[in-house]
């Protein structure tokens, strides 16, 4: 057999040197492998601690250069054994297989390989040392290749090598398949050694550790972006599954404590999501199979809720805060507490228990599963742990806080505005509120409806400065106000100036706009005074729009201006339509274009019903909602629709009786007299009784002439007013008392009763269904 030249290099450092890279077996069909060749001759040990390589010949082997020579062989498989020893260096070893391949280390091996037919082809070796390696297409090939040497060699499994100790001989694979040994010196043979080499695994444990990193970065993101309880908890779900764990149950304390709040007791944790990753039939390629339950987790039901016991196995868990391997001492009797003892988990570092720890206590834990033909967790995996069990613990806190204030803002705005409006006698009424954001459902805006004495009603609509909590305040304040002055039937300005004074006394710029509007359904009239607010626009019967020229005024809070009123006409069948200037001004277009724009769509929609019908509140309201673009919702709406019905001239009856003993009589005479007219004379016993105890009670106090007003509608009305301030008051009488009896009377009789005062008095009404 030919010999292949070698080069030799200075000894390198024990902890310096490349291992061989590891080959994929090569199937090749057998062939006998070829005769060893001679062993050269021991080198001497003296000599310098390296020594410079020159081409040798290309029949012969370098001589060893003072040192220890390596042996290095192939067998069938490909590759052969190392030598080691104390010498620094030496030749190179030679070997042959049926697979062609032959290596040998050194920092600048060569090799050659020959086939059967002579057209054999060598490669260059592995930096650091390893060997070429040769093939021949045609059967068997030889290399040779020129590397440090060890003292003793081994052969592989595929073929041996032999080496000397110090200044030892190269050392040659003969027998394939076979191995041998050899030693030289005073160290024994040791294994060869296979896999990535030194140099090569510090690059491999950095790069892992970058894309650790980095899914750390991706998976905190996710779980960030949620804003609410679900989303935080979906974020960690399909962050981890199955990138980082195969399976993940995230259980929950119920109920959750919300800030500083003390949480209840017992201590119970509730399963709030489950995830994993479920075989499918694309899974048969990777040799899985979706009903194996060995590489499925489904491994049984985990328990919905699961109570912690104080100075329990999952109680300890939980109160030292950092994530556990399913299989440590701790976690196996804390796992079965918390999953439940049919839950099996899966055996070995494929289980991580980690607990949620909020900003002040521990809020939940989360479970990490992988499959066994899954890699188990590493050490570092429980770091990894850690960092999403915090991220998701810190946002699930700052989710329940968010959740608290927007369901304590949705309250407030929810309470500060009326639950249900009234439907006060001749008006039908609608309204629509709509927050600045959906996130955070509160402002400034309100509306309101306010029936008062005679069956007239107070239509407000306001708007404060702002849509925070503190305008939400501002405004159930002044809102409060209005209903109180309202209830005093003062005027419209009169309201308004009051409520300036209010706004000052509550701090300064505590501004607002406020409009009021008082209705009267027997006289069609309607008297409005405005402070700052947008104009309203009536709609008339016929599809005629037309924005109602009131006094601007200043804005609520401004302090010492006067407020003015007008009364306008208020035609049956008219839609007045108040709104804040949310709905008409936006950063797309000014106020006054929104005006007009909003009357244009009131006109427009009036028109599909004909002239002889009025719209429909609701549907008018949400036509008027519908103007608005993607880019006009910039502060808060409030919207408050009024259909005038009235009452027609010939529903009403209207007299005045001087305060005498004779007034409750006429009075009866007179009410008898209406219900005929209107054929309620089955109404007439019970009209009569009622009348005349009212009456009787208003004449005993008042001075001027009592009013008497019965109203026919869907009821029937009665009102009697005195200019008495004193409001009457319902008490039980004693069996010796001759009075007393007349409001029981009214109370049990009567369907609705009240009294309000005026300002020139009082009114006592009640109310009588019309159909029995």
């Amino acid at each position: 057999m030919t010999e292949h030249p070698t080069s030799h290099e200075g000894r390198q450092p024990l902890a310096a040197r490349p291992q061989e890279r590891t080959r994929p077996r090569q199937e090749t069909p057998p062939s006998p492998a070829a005769p060893a060749a001679p062993a050269p001759a021991p080198a001497s040990r003296a000599g310098a601690a390296s020594a410079s390589s020159s081409p040798p010949s290309p029949t012969a082997a370098a001589p060893a250069g003072p040192g220890r020579p390596s042996g290095r062989g192939t067998g069938p498989s490909g590759h052969g054994a190392q030598g080691h020893g104390p010498g620094a260096h030496g030749p190179a070893g030679q070997g042959a297989g049926a697979s062609g391949l032959a290596c040998g280390h050194g920092t600048a091996a060569t090799a050659r390989a020959d086939g059967p037919s002579g057209d054999g082809t060598g490669h260059a070796g592995y930096a650091g040392g390893a060997g070429d390696h040769g093939s021949g297409p045609g059967g068997p090939a030889t290399g040779t290749g020129a590397g440090a040497a060890d003292g003793t060699g081994t052969g592989a499994v595929a073929g041996t090598g032999t080496a000397g100790g110090a200044g030892g001989a190269a050392g040659t694979g003969a027998v394939p398949g076979g191995s041998a040994a050899g030693v030289a010196g005073p160290l024994e043979g040791l294994p060869a050694q296979a896999g990535p080499s030194p140099a090569a695994e510090p690059v491999a444990a950095a790069r892992h550790e970058g894309d650790r990193l980095r899914f750390v970065g991706a998976a905190t993101r996710r779980i960030a972006r949620g804003i609410d309880l679900d989303e935080i908890v979906l974020g960690l779900c399909r962050a981890t599954v199955p990138t980082f764990s195969d399976a993940i149950l995230v259980y929950l304390r119920d109920p959750l404590p919300v800030g500083d709040e003390r949480p209840v007791d017992p201590f119970v944790l509730r399963l709030r999501r489950t995830d994993r990753l479920r075989l499918t039939e694309d899974d048969s390629e990777l040799g899985l199979s979706a009903a194996d339950p060995e590489t499925d987790l489904d491994l049984g039901p985990a328990a919905e809720l699961c109570e912690v016991q104080a100075g329990g196995a999952l109680a300890e868990v939980l109160r030292g805060v950092r994530p556990v391997f399913g299989d440590s001492a701790a976690a196996r009797a804390a796992l079965p507490e918390l999953l439940g003892d049919g839950r099996c988990v899966p055996s070995g570092h494929r289980a991580i228990l980690a607990p949620l720890r909020g900003r002040r206590r521990v809020i939940g834990a989360a479970v990490f599963l992988r499959r066994p033909d899954r890699p188990p967790f590493e050490p570092n995996d429980l770091l990894v742990a850690a960092q999403l069990a915090t991220h998701t613990a810190l946002g699930i806190d700052k989710a329940v806080l968010y959740g608290r204030e927007a369901y304590i803002a949705d309250e407030l705005q929810r309470t500060m505005l009326p639950e249900n409006l009234p439907q006060p006698t001749g008006v039908k009424l609608a309204s629509r509120y709509l927050p600045a954001a959906e996130t955070a459902r509160v402002g400034g805006d309100w509306y309101d409806a306010i029936p008062l004495p005679g069956s007239r009603v107070a239509l407000v609509v306001g708007d404060v400065m702002g849509h925070s909590m503190t305008s939400a305040a501002i405004m159930g304040q002044l809102r409060t106000t209005a209903q109180t002055l309202a209830g005093l039937d003062l005027p419209p300005q009169e309201v308004l100036h009051h409520l300036d004074e209010q706004a000052q006394r509550l701090g300064e710029n505590r501004m607002a706009t406020c409009l009021y509007a008082v209705y009267d359904p027997v006289a069609h009239r309607i008297t409005i005074a405005n402070a700052g607010h947008p104009p309203p626009i009536l709609l008339h019967l016929g599809g005629r729009a037309e924005v109602l020229r009131v006094p601007p005024g200043a804005p609520i809070g401004v302090g010492g201006v006067d407020f003015e009123a007008v009364e306008l006409d208020a035609p049956a069948g008219a839609t007045l339509l108040l709104y804040t200037d949310g709905l008409v001004e936006s950063r797309l277009r000014d106020v006054w274009t929104g005006i007009e724009q909003l009357r244009e769509r009131l006109a427009a929609t009036a028109q599909l019903t004909g002239p002889d019908h009025s719209p429909p509140l609701e549907a008018l309201c949400d036509d008027v909602l519908d103007m608005l673009g993607p880019g006009d919702r910039d502060d808060d709406i409030a919207l408050l629709a009024a259909r005038f019905d009235g009452i027609a001239p010939s529903d009403v009856a209207y007299w005045f009786l001087e305060p005498e003993e004779q007034a409750p009589g006429r009075a009866r005479r007179l009410a008898r007299r209406a219900l005929s007219r209107w054929d309620l004379e089955d109404l007439s016993d019970s009209v009569e009784l009622l009348v005349s105890e009212v009456v009787t009670n208003a004449v005993r106090y008042a001075e001027r002439p009592v009013t008497l007003r019965l109203l026919r509608t869907d009821v029937l009305r009665c009102e009697v007013g005195d200019d008495s301030p004193q409001l009457p008051r319902q008490r039980r009488a004693r069996d010796t008392d001759e009075g007393g009896r007349g409001l029981f009377l009214v109370n049990r009789l009567a369907r609705r009763w009240g009294a309000t005062r005026l300002s020139t008095g009082k009114v006592v009404w009640f109310e009588l269904p019309t159909r029995i």
